[in-house]
């Protein structure tokens, strides 16, 4: 195969962001196919045993075996990279494979994470149970509380961990200010990026070290199959996280990659079409709820910082009515929304997010983060708006809204 866009890096780094999502990291056969090819394969053949024994020292470039390389993934991999602004991407066979990778590949016992309490239910099992039961130390502190970050540093510290906007509170971390902290105590900055992608925010732009992801959301944005994705520096992704992953295994299938590919294509106009199909439905919604947690209106308490940081505040919001029994009477009375916990999808979901995406937390971890039994979180698609907001108004009447 040969790379028929991808040869000069120099040259795709001087393409726009829509460019680079349709033709970045192509690489094409001798056949010289318009469509990333997909390799079904585990393995390759040599010509000979040199060869062979050259490339496993690393001496030589070519591919070895698909959990290490793939022709297919590392397509998708330069072109997230591309579009993200790092030196180098991995791909992973879920998010949560991203963000497990991201954090044990460069924390060993006796070292000290300091993570955002509001975060997506796995990632707070990651910091709250998994880190601990290697010895190393976790600290979970209010992301929206500048001063908290430096306050929470200890002699140990190696990573600050977030995401912004979280899941599914939608609170904000001002990048610029807690990668700076980081930068000037030596701690790396790892980023959650999933409710954006690189379409609507990239955290490098403001001094992240590292940023991971969810393809199955936004990236492969319909809802058909799972991967994640972690770019870096050249050194972190080859002498850090490549030990971590030749030997764990967390490998992203190659259809699961072009899968994604296909999505890149068109992130870009789905990520802002759906953010401004949300920011319409958000503002009918809020004259219903006792509460919205929707980063791109004027009510939301960092409304300033996420419209600096993000290109547009995307498809994602939350909204707080009085218990349960009201949130699901909202969710059974819905007539063209899904109840389901994905986001990202070109079709509009809903959940309750206790009793879903953060059910596995305890009743006080959730309330800890803000995340009440009256919540419901929306993922707002490609559908008309219109027929959006008479499915709500639908909806919270039935619930008494």
């Amino acid at each position: 195969m040969k790379k028929t866009t991808g040869t000069d890096r120099k040259k795709t780094a001087q393409w726009r962001p829509a460019t680079r999502a349709v033709r970045g990291g192509t690489w094409r056969s001798e056949h010289g196919e318009t469509s990333e090819a997909l390799f079904l394969t585990s393995g390759y053949t040599y010509d000979d045993a040199a060869t062979v024994a050259a490339r496993f020292a690393g001496e030589e470039q070519g591919m070895t075996y698909s959990r290490l390389q793939n022709p297919t993934v590392a397509m998708l991999e330069e072109r997230i990279a591309l579009l993200e602004g790092a030196e180098a991407c991995r791909a992973q066979a879920s998010g949560m494979a991203a963000m497990t990778a991201a954090l044990l590949s460069q924390l060993s016992a006796g070292d000290h994470c300091v993570a955002a309490r509001a975060a997506f239910g796995s990632c707070r099992w990651l910091v709250d149970s998994l880190l601990p039961r290697f010895g190393i130390e976790t600290s979970v502190i209010d992301s929206a509380d500048d001063e908290a970050w430096e306050r929470a540093i200890k002699p140990n510290t190696k990573v600050f961990f977030f995401e912004t906007p979280a899941n599914p509170t939608l609170d904000i971390v001002d990048l610029s200010h807690v990668c700076a902290v980081a930068k000037a105590h030596g701690i790396t900055t790892v980023v959650d990026n999933a409710f954006c992608s690189p379409a609507l925010q990239r955290p490098m732009e403001f001094g992240a070290d590292i940023v991971a992801y969810s393809a199955t959301k936004l990236m492969d944005g319909q809802g058909r199959v799972l991967a994640g994705a972690i770019c870096g520096s050249q050194e972190f992704i080859e002498e850090t996280l490549m030990p971590f992953q030749r030997n764990t295994g967390p490998t992203c299938a190659p259809f699961n990659a072009w899968v994604v590919l296909k999505g890149l294509e068109t992130l870009e106009l789905r990520a802002h079409r759906q953010s401004e199909n949300a920011l319409k439905v958000g503002q009918f919604v809020e004259g219903r709820v006792p509460t919205i947690l929707h980063p791109g209106l004027p009510s939301h308490p960092r409304h300033e910082l996420a419209t600096k940081q993000m290109d547009a505040c995307g498809p994602i919001f939350s909204f707080v009515v009085d218990d349960r029994a009201q949130a699901h009477a909202i969710l059974d009375a819905l007539e063209l929304i899904d109840i389901s916990n994905n986001i990202g999808d070109t079709r509009s979901l809903m959940c309750h997010p206790a009793t879903t995406t953060h059910a596995g937390l305890s009743a006080e971890a959730r309330e800890a983060m803000g995340v009440g039994e009256g919540m419901l979180r929306v993922n707002i698609g490609l559908e008309d708006p219109d027929d959006l907001i008479e499915d709500f108004d639908r909806a919270l009447s039935a619930a008494g809204l």
